[in-house]
């Protein structure tokens, strides 16, 4: 199972883009298109997306894209299962590189993913938002779909987004709260 390499929360630096670059701007998710010699400043490098500072503008460049920042793209891979069926664990582990743009922390320590359910080759996705206006929740849902896509024997995922329970800190794991200075 080799899932890509986790990126840490990076000390804020300006860095050249090295070739033009599709981002998408934080929190409306509206794409914009990043010219090859401006400088950014690259504020977070997280599941293998980088958060920018654009024109004064914050957007997330996709892994994909990691070499528009002279990084190494990063993709997502795991083994097919032996068994045949998709893997909860490997959904689980897809499901922990998609960040949250704005906070340092994955939506599963988060608390955003309410539940998970695998059926055939279809895994649906329950899960809300830090707020019922975040304007990246389609960013987030494309995210989530786009990352499963990559976990063998899935052919379909579906997200529904819920705001009941409402989102609250305490639904954050303790490490998520550690790393927060919330505990």
């Amino acid at each position: 199972m080799g899932a890509a390499r986790v990126f840490h929360s990076v000390e804020r630096r300006v860095i050249p883009v090295q070739r033009t670059v599709t981002a998408r701007l934080v929190p409306t998710g509206t794409e914009l298109t990043i010219p090859e010699g401006v400088f950014v400043t690259l504020t977070q490098a997280l599941g293998g997306t980088y958060t920018v500072v654009h024109n004064g503008n914050m957007a997330r460049i996709e892994s994909e894209d990691a070499d528009a920042l002279g990084f190494e793209p990063e993709v997502l891979t795991f083994e097919a299962p032996p068994d045949g069926k998709i893997s909860e664990e490997q959904v689980w582990q897809a499901l922990r590189t998609v960040h949250d743009p704005e906070i340092p922390v994955n939506i599963v320590d988060l608390g955003l993913v309410y539940d998970v359910a695998v059926k055939d080759n279809q895994v649906e996705i329950e899960m809300t938002l830090t707020a019922p206006g975040c304007g990246m929740g389609p960013v987030l849902i494309e995210d989530v779909k786009r990352r499963l896509q990559r976990v063998p024997l899935v052919d379909d995922t579906s997200v529904t987004l819920v705001f009941d329970p409402p989102w609250s800190r305490d639904m954050m794991s303790e490490e998520a709260q550690l790393d927060l200075g919330l505990f």
